[in-house]
């Protein structure tokens, strides 16, 4: 049945905090999903497994009861983050990857992209930088934005696929190892002829990978 891509919800938390922190796991503080999902200026998409509708315990554990106290505890004070999110997920719908966008005036930022260590190589990447482009499309962006290791090759090749141009280099940008990070932006996302070369795209990876990438968040 494929995958499909669709806007986060809530409930989702839990799933997409564990696909961060394995994808992620140098990166601290994580994102508090929570708080940004009530951003007016950020935005999250997730790719979901269309063939499994339920999650394991073993993708997402059960709390013991001292985990929900404390969670209960942090709920009242007002101080939910990603940590303490129900995870006790029954007949819901596995997400294989997420992304997200920040907007700034006419410019979209992609901040985050991320998929299952199970499910790379499938495609799912792909899917989710489409779906935010055309998501950035129809927040009124002109271009997209984002850093990329530098010694990350293979994503940079993916970016540079959809349109994605080197534009700079920040400096010892990540933390974890001090490693550069390459700038990137695209041409005009609205354009006709930037518009005309994503559709072929797109219609290629649907193809591909019989899956569903919305045309707008």
């Amino acid at each position: 049945m494929g995958y499909s891509v669709r806007p986060m919800n809530a409930d989702d938390i839990p799933q997409v905090s564990e696909i961060d922190r394995e994808a992620f796991p140098t990166e601290w503080p994580p994102p508090s999903f929570k708080r940004e999902l009530s951003s007016s200026m950020v935005r999250y998409l997730v790719a979901v497994d269309e063939s499994r509708r339920t999650v394991s315990n073993a993708t997402v554990p059960k709390r013991s009861m001292w985990e929900s106290l404390v969670a209960g505890v942090r709920h009242m004070l007002g101080r939910d983050d990603a940590s303490t999110q129900v995870a006790d997920v029954q007949d819901a719908q596995l997400i294989v990857g997420y992304a997200s966008i920040w907007m700034m005036v006419d410019e979209s930022h992609l901040t985050s992209i991320a998929v299952r260590q199970g499910h790379q190589h499938q495609g799912i990447g792909e899917m989710l930088l489409i779906a935010i482009i055309n998501l950035s499309v129809q927040m009124k962006a002109q271009v997209v934005t984002l850093e990329v290791r530098a010694s990350n090759r293979s994503a940079q090749a993916l970016y540079a696929k959809y349109g994605f141009k080197s534009v700079g280099i920040r400096r010892r940008y990540y933390t974890d190892n001090s490693e550069d990070a390459v700038v990137m932006t695209t041409d005009k996302i609205t354009s006709v002829a930037y518009q005309t070369k994503l559709r072929e795209l797109e219609a290629k990876c649907m193809e591909r990978h019989k899956a569903a990438v919305p045309a707008s968040g």
